[in-house]
């Protein structure tokens, strides 16, 4: 697809948001390292990072392994602007400025307002955020602005009606979700078309769930026999699509950058036959109720009990997926020294930040049986 953004031919994006764990928590940069240097000299020029990434530290690893050690024109950086972590609006212009000094750049290649739903949008407008991103590229301090989305096609519909000079916009879009009402991959990739905005495709794996799926589905490309990793069947299906700028992968580790480098560095788009494998895969995930957590842990910011919901529902989601699974040491595990699912108050905070819309009161509720057999 050609566009004036500057990203026509390698296809795959490297996700800031899940890197490298030390044991005590902190980012691995040495192995950030080693996988910026393999995603380079591969091709790959597109980094995402974000402003609430790891408390900043996300936007630091990729300054320590990017910017401080490649010139400014063999890659570009994305990373975005929240309103909600913001006092007011001043606090969430500032965002910018704290984004640029982390990441070590003196101009943003692309800027986004973050996981805009129904529960935030108006903030981005009350704040005068869509005007502001307009005047910093006015002065040169990005080159190109969008938004990333979490929310029904008539509110995408409306932004950009309202809001005609967002160049791009970043999409949920997976083979799980394309039919999913939740998160309406295939009508809002649509939409984007219709307005002639290219597409940066987030959640490809769906948060690492497509990456080791249920049984039935990893059967349907077990069966195909070419031994191709589940990844990469998700996110070739994302990168088949046409008006996409980039597919962002979260990569943890080497292993799954090599992973992605094998089939990206020249990306076939899928087959007919492969297509036909991704149908079955979608009708054996509907066959499953799991629930379709992708671990943001946007939910967990202001949970007043220190509930960690999407630790409880990967529990929770194994356990159907696997009958051999045992949940008694795992959800202890989850939930030690933090907020159990019968400790949830019913607030409403985690289901007004949920950008899947899951009814995250009723699903705990149904997770408190686990804490029976702990």
């Amino acid at each position: 697809m050609g566009n004036n953004l500057g990203q026509d031919t390698f296809k795959l994006g490297f996700g800031l948001m899940r890197l490298p764990k030390n044991p005590d928590g902190s980012i691995d940069v040495p192995q950030v390292c080693q996988m910026a240097d393999r995603f380079i000299a591969a091709g790959g020029t597109y980094f995402d990072t974000a402003y609430v990434y790891d408390d900043g530290a996300s936007e630091a690893a990729f300054k320590a392994a990017v910017a401080d050690r490649y010139p400014r024109d063999s890659y570009t950086v994305a990373t975005k602007l929240n309103v909600r972590v913001a006092k007011d609006a001043e606090d969430a212009r500032q965002q910018f400025y704290t984004s640029l000094e982390r990441t070590g750049v003196s101009y943003i290649d692309y800027y986004l307002l973050h996981a805009i739903q129904r529960g935030n949008y108006e903030m981005y407008e009350e704040y005068g955020i869509w005007d502001y991103v307009a005047e910093l590229k006015k002065k040169g301090l990005i080159r190109h602005w969008g938004f990333s989305f979490h929310s029904d096609p008539e509110l995408l519909r409306m932004l950009l009606t309202k809001h005609p000079d967002a160049e791009f916009v970043q999409l949920q879009l997976n083979y799980a979700d394309w039919e999913n009402p939740g998160v309406a991959s295939r009508k809002n990739w649509e939409i984007c078309k219709e307005f002639g905005k290219p597409v940066t495709v987030m959640e490809p794996i769906k948060g690492g769930i497509l990456a080791d799926p249920i049984p039935t589905v990893k059967a349907v490309f077990d069966a195909e026999g070419s031994g191709r990793s589940y990844a990469s069947w998700a996110v070739r299906f994302a990168a088949s699509l046409d008006n996409i700028l980039v597919v962002l992968s979260g990569m943890s580790n080497l292993a799954q950058m090599e992973d992605n480098l094998s089939y990206m560095k020249e990306f076939q788009p899928l087959s007919d036959a492969e297509l036909d494998l991704i149908r079955q895969a979608q009708e054996a995930l509907n066959g499953d109720k799991s629930i379709p957590c992708t671990a943001c842990h946007y939910c967990t910011e202001g949970c007043p009990m220190g509930i960690p919901i999407p630790e409880i529902f990967t529990v929770a989601n194994r356990r159907k997926g696997s009958p051999e699974f045992r949940t008694i040491r795992e959800y202890g595990i989850v939930t030690q020294g933090k907020g159990k699912a019968s400790d949830c108050i019913q607030c409403g905070q985690c289901e007004a930040a949920c950008p899947q819309n899951l009814p995250i009161i009723e699903l705990l509720e149904k997770c408190r049986s686990m804490e029976e057999e702990v």
